[in-house]
């Protein structure tokens, strides 16, 4: 009897072990499984971000260059073509200097081609990099001379995963056209500080400013944080009635 006693006894706790075993084992395949469809969700995310990312840096690209054809090379490729017009009746006195300035016309055309062309690169990030790409679109900016922009940084190039550097040009191009729309500023900052462990990136303007409490989901400065979030950048606005606005972004390279 005692031995049929113990041998139940060493079942039943060998069942409820077994049974304790499985039941943790079904938690632990749940967990992992929960946390692949959330990291797997983020992926998406992040990946249809990115998309969005390069499909407007496109359009962007295109108003670009249609403004640049128009404004630039529509006119100098006039004056070409008036000056041809005017030489032809002069070609029989063979005037060099004349040529020689023509000349001079079509090589500004074709290197503004060949600058035009560059910027139809889906991601430009890769071949310009963050810095020289900033610098591009502050030169772009200061063509419509509504604001002053200056660019504070000690390097020309900073180590950064491209896909990652294209959103956060994107959060910078979107920070200056809500600053172009919205704020009335006439001068803004850009200061990159890069370090080993974070990229700082402080966008300020001298504008109106407004009430951080109003920003509703779906705004332009409610997508940027979004967008900060999909690469595990810091991101934060500080601005004062009359005083001017900051934004702060703050990315972190050995977050994964």
């Amino acid at each position: 009897m005692e031995e049929s006693r113990l041998v139940i006894i060493f079942t039943v706790t060998l069942l409820i072990i077994v049974l304790t075993m499985i039941f943790v084992y079904v938690i632990f395949i749940r967990k992992k499984t929960t946390l692949l469809i959330a990291q797997k969700e983020k992926d998406m995310r992040f990946e249809r971000e990115l998309a969005t990312s390069q499909v407007e840096m496109k359009e962007q690209t295109l108003n670009y260059i249609g403004q640049e054809l128009h404004d630039d090379l529509g006119q100098k490729l006039s004056v070409v073509r008036l000056r041809q017009n005017q030489l032809i009746a002069k070609l029989q006195n063979n005037e060099k200097e004349e040529l020689s300035e023509l000349n001079e016309l079509l090589g500004e055309c074709i290197q503004d081609i060949r600058n035009l062309s560059k910027t139809l690169i889906t991601e430009q990030i890769i071949h310009f990099g963050l810095v020289e790409s900033i610098e591009r679109e502050i030169q772009r900016i200061q063509k419509l001379r509504l604001l002053t922009i200056e660019l504070m940084t000690r390097k020309n190039d900073i180590d950064i995963s491209p896909k990652h550097g294209l959103i956060l040009f994107r959060i910078i191009q979107e920070s200056i056209n809500n600053i172009l729309k919205h704020s009335g500023a006439k001068n803004v900052t850009i200061q990159l500080e890069d370090d080993q462990e974070a990229l700082k990136i402080t966008i300020s303007d001298n504008g109106k400013g407004f009430n951080t409490k109003s920003m509703k989901d779906g705004s332009g400065l409610k997508n940027m944080e979004v967008r900060a979030k999909l690469i595990h950048a810091e991101f934060s606005i500080e601005s004062k009635l009359k005083e001017g606005t900051k934004t702060l972004i703050i990315y972190h390279k050995n977050v994964s």
